[in-house]
């Protein structure tokens, strides 16, 4: 009896706060609607305090009161994880109070929410790429800043997540082969790009393994004149592979590759 009890106080005092918002949502009252919104925004209830929120922007803009309402707006679209909407609002934040109270802030967390929002490797990267741009002009505004550490992190793994991309776009050229034209190419171009683009990338020695890879079966699908000069450049770059990553996982898969290579060099058959 007594649970029984206490859930249906439970769902009367929901459905009473909820008749309580939705009456305060239509009424007139901003005052009410501020003190609310500051109510929700320390409780973490942060859908209540955007929908509070972005009516009172446009009420309260040019006002002193402003200036606090896009801080937490942008902070409650930030902890919801409204990363997309939240980028937005930490930009509208600085270039309204350039120099504000919270622009330093505000700029870190514009590229911090961007960041959060940077697509998965296999999808394009113009997201990846905006944050690091938004993280970069942060660094160039506030070169000393506190946040600098942080900044410099989440660079970081943006460029690894190109690089994986880039990566992925290898590996991609390698399977398509010849189809449609010469794939291999374009697999060695993509990783050359990729090996001077990310010059600290975990991924340089994957980049070196593909180029290996694609000269070496590019030389094997070719036709028999013009293999013998195809497989000399696949050992070219093998012995470049080999004295660089000596220690590589792809070893062995490496050698296999030079010993046919030598071996069709030799006799002349595959």
């Amino acid at each position: 009896m007594k649970l029984k009890y206490w859930f249906i106080l439970l769902i009367t005092c929901v459905l009473t706060s909820c008749g309580e918002y939705h009456k305060l949502l239509k009424s007139d009252d901003y005052e009410a609607k501020w003190e609310k919104a500051n109510e929700y925004y320390e409780q973490g209830k942060y859908a209540r305090t955007i929908e509070l929120l972005e009516e009172l922007k446009a009420i309260y803009k040019g006002t002193e009161r402003s200036e606090q309402t896009l801080y937490m707006l942008a902070n409650a679209y930030y902890r919801s994880k409204d990363f997309y909407s939240a980028t937005n609002q930490y930009q509208l934040y600085y270039k309204t109070y350039p120099k504000g109270i919270f622009a330093e802030e505000c700029r870190f967390m514009s590229g911090k929410a961007a960041y959060e929002d940077s697509p998965d490797p296999r999808l394009s990267q113009e997201g990846t790429i905006q944050a690091m741009d938004e993280l970069n002009v942060f660094l160039e505004y506030y070169p000393n800043s506190q946040y600098r550490p942080e900044v410099e992190r989440m660079m970081d793994e943006l460029m690894e997540k190109l690089a994986y991309k880039a990566l992925l776009n290898c590996q991609l050229y390698y399977n398509l082969g010849n189809y449609m034209g010469n794939n291999y190419e374009s697999c060695i171009i993509t990783a050359n790009n990729a090996l001077n683009d990310f010059p600290i990338s975990a991924y340089r020695v994957d980049f070196a393994f593909m180029i290996l890879k694609a000269r070496y079966t590019y030389a094997q699908e070719s036709v028999p004149a013009k293999q013998p000069e195809r497989f000399r450049r696949m050992i070219d770059e093998y012995y470049s592979f080999t004295t660089e990553y000596p220690e590589s996982k792809y070893q062995k898969e490496a050698k296999r590759m030079f010993e046919h290579a030598e071996k069709v060099l030799k006799t002349g058959t595959k």
